[in-house]
C-alpha cells in the first residue's frame, strides 16, 4: 500500500540501460552500529520474534481444540492469527541472520520474493479487518439474524476473499515492480524490501509501476476501511439507543477496533505522509511498529480484554499442570 509522492527520476532509454550493469543483489543497510548496539538490538528483535509467533499459534490452536471459540468471531481470529505468524516471519529471520552476516545482500528474485508477501499479507489483512467488522456488525446490530446471515459457508468465503484479493493484488504490484530495471545504485536504506525504497532505485521510466501501485492501494485500502467504519458507524449508532447492555455490547467490539485502529495508523502515518518528512531513518522505525510490534502486540490485546479466551487459556495452563 503506498500512497506518498516520490521523487521524480530521470528516464532513461532501453539502449542506455542496456550499456548499464544491471543489478542482481540490493543490500539492505538494516540497523548499523557498534558491535553492543547490534547485539542488543538483535536480542530485541529474537525475543520479539518468538514471543510473537508462540502468541498466534498459541491462539490458533486454542481456536481449533476448545469449541466454546467455534464461533464466526474466533474463525476470523485464527485467520488474523495465522496471517501475523506469517507476516512477522518475511522480515524478521533475514533481519535476524543480518546482524551476524558480513554481507547484508539479497538477491533481486529473492527480494522480490519477500517484497511479493509482505505486501500481499498486508493487503489480506486489510481485508480480513473489514471481514472481521462486519461479523461484529451483524452481531450486533441484527443479533436475532447473526445465526444465519454469518454462517460457516460465509466465514469461509470471506476469509478465502480475503487471501485471494490480498495475494491476488499483490501479485500486480510486484509484477510491474519486477519488470522495471536497476542499474545501481544498489544499496536499500532499509531492513527488508518494501515498495518505496525498491522503486527508488529504478533507474528506468516507473510510471506504469507506480499507477497501478497507486490504484491498487486505493481499492484494497479504502474499500475495506469505508466497510470498517460504515460497520463501526452502525455499531455506535445501535449501541447508543440500547436502554441496557451497552458495556457488554461494546466489550465484545472492542479489542477488534483497538487492532484496527492500530493497524491503520501505523499503514495511514507510513504511506501516506508528505514527501518533506518522508525520511528513511524514521521509515525504518514505523516499519519496526507495524510489521514487528503490531503482530507481537494484536494477541495480547485479543486476550486481554476477552473473557472466552482467557477461560480457554486457564483451561490450557490448568490441563498442563495435571499433566506435569
Amino acid at each position: 500500500v503506498t500512497f506518498s509522492p516520490r521523487r521524480v527520476k530521470p528516464c532513461v532509454s532501453n539502449m542506455e540501460v542496456e550499456n548499464q550493469t544491471r543489478v542482481t543483489r540490493f543490500i539492505l543497510v538494516g540497523f548499523p552500529g557498534s558491535w553492543g548496539m547490534r547485539a542488543a538490538v538483535f536480542l530485541m528483535f529474537l525475543v520479539a520474534y518468538i514471543l510473537t509467533v508462540a502468541e498466534n499459534v498459541t491462539i490458533i490452536l486454542l481456536v481449533q481444540q476448545n469449541r466454546p471459540l467455534h464461533k464466526p468471531m474466533y474463525f476470523f481470529l485464527a485467520n488474523l492469527s495465522f496471517l501475523e505468524t506469517w507476516y512477522i516471519s518475511v522480515t524478521v529471520p533475514k533481519l535476524l541472520f543480518s546482524f551476524w552476516s558480513t554481507s547484508n545482500s539479497i538477491s533481486f528474485a529473492h527480494c522480490m520474493i519477500q517484497l511479493y508477501f509482505f505486501i500481499a499479507l498486508m493487503c489480506t489483512e486489510c481485508v480480513l479487518l473489514a471481514a472481521m467488522a462486519y461479523d461484529r456488525y451483524v452481531a450486533i446490530c441484527r443479533p436475532l439474524h447473526y445465526p444465519t446471515i454469518v454462517s460457516h459457508g460465509l466465514c469461509f468465503r470471506l476469509a478465502l476473499g480475503s487471501w485471494t484479493i490480498g495475494f491476488g493484488i499483490s501479485l500486480a504490484k510486484t509484477y510491474f515492480i519486477s519488470r522495471l530495471s536497476f542499474c545501481g545504485p544498489n544499496v536499500i536504506n532499509h531492513f527488508f524490501c518494501d515498495i518505496s525504497p525498491v522503486l527508488n532505485l529504478s533507474c528506468t521510466d516507473m510510471s506504469t509501476a507506480e499507477l497501478v501501485d497507486f490504484v491498487l492501494a486505493l481499492v484494497v485500502f479504502l474499500l475495506p476501511l469505508t466497510v470498517t467504519v460504515l460497520s463501526y458507524g452502525c455499531i455506535l449508532a445501535t449501541v447508543l439507543l440500547m436502554p441496557t447492555g451497552k458495556q457488554k455490547a461494546f466489550s465484545t467490539c472492542a479489542c477488534h477496533l483497538v487492532v484496527v485502529t492500530i493497524f491503520y495508523s501505523a499503514t495511514i502515518f507510513m504511506y501516506a505522509r508528505p514527501r518533506a518528512v518522508h525520511a528513511f531513518n524514521m521509515n525504518k522505525v514505523i516499519s519496526i511498529f507495524y510489521a514487528i510490534v503490531t503482530p507481537a502486540l494484536n494477541p495480547f490485546i485479543y486476550c486481554l480484554r476477552n473473557r472466552e479466551v482467557k477461560e480457554a487459556l486457564k483451561k490450557l495452563a490448568y490441563c498442563q499442570a495435571r499433566s506435569d
